[in-house]
This record gives C-alpha cells, structure tokens and sequence, in this order.
C-alpha cells in the first residue's frame, strides 16, 4: 500500500533527535534503527572513518494520524553537508515502479539536483529530485524488481 512520510536529515544527531521526538509523540521506532557500518561500502568507494559507522543510515517513527518520519545522518567523508533546502524530503512509497517513474518525472521537470531512479542495495527502487520549486522529494518502491 502507498504511503507518502516526512524525511529528516542530521548533521550525525539523528539519534539523538530522534529520541525526542519519541519522548514528544509517546512513540518508538517502528523498525530497529539501521547504522552505516550495517551496511557494506559500494563497489570502489572508500571505507568509512570509524566514528560514523555507528551515525544513523535510517529510522522512522510514527508520530500522529498514521504519518510517520524518517531520518538519516549526513557523512562529511561524503561530501554531504547540512543545510536549509536539504534538511527536509516528502518520502513518496508508491505501490508500482511504474508510478514511480511518472512520479519522478513530473516532479523532477524543469528541477534540479536529481539522482534518477535506481535499484538500491537493501532491495528499493529509489531516487530523489529537488523540484523547480525547491522542494526535495524522494521515491521508494519497497521489494522493486
């Protein structure tokens, strides 16, 4: 089933926020918290430095009326820097990849910043494009073939 959530991103305090926002809205993780050293480097890219294999890779939290937000920590050993206008993504989980590409590409025209859509390691077809209105929007198709 299709679901649209709020994605967060940290400069390595996701946990941290994250906590809180449980505390806030009286809720825990809806899945167990992934770590960047959960996951194995890519082909050719560099290990990661020690202290941020344990940042946070994703969580998600259910906070009220069944939405839920997500979060992840930005890597400076990626290049990836915190800033307004990357801070916030409306995750889009639509039940086909087909919507997911008509999806991306009305979203994405005349947009910048997009990653086109790609078949992920932990089993997602998945891509994220910043739209001509400054809004990040990412796409999730969850067991995609």
């Amino acid at each position: 089933m299709s679901r649209v959530s709020t994605y967060l991103n940290f400069p390595g305090t996701a946990e941290e926020a994250f906590a809180f926002y449980g505390t806030a809205f009286g809720t825990e993780p809806s899945v167990p918290i992934q770590r960047f050293g959960d996951m194995p480097a890519g082909p050719g890219a560099p290990e990661l430095p020690e202290h941020e294999k344990s940042k946070v890779l994703h969580v998600e939290l259910p906070i009220l009326a069944g939405h839920v937000i997500m979060a992840t920590d930005m890597l400076e050993s990626m290049g990836q820097e915190l800033r307004v206008g990357n801070n916030t993504t409306l995750n889009l989980e639509p039940d086909t990849r087909e919507e997911a590409e008509r999806l991306y590409a009305a979203l994405s025209a005349d947009g910048a910043d997009g990653t086109g859509l790609n078949h992920m390691p932990w089993g997602s077809y998945w891509g994220t494009c910043l739209d001509k209105f400054g809004v990040r929007w990412m796409f999730n198709v969850t067991d995609a073939e």
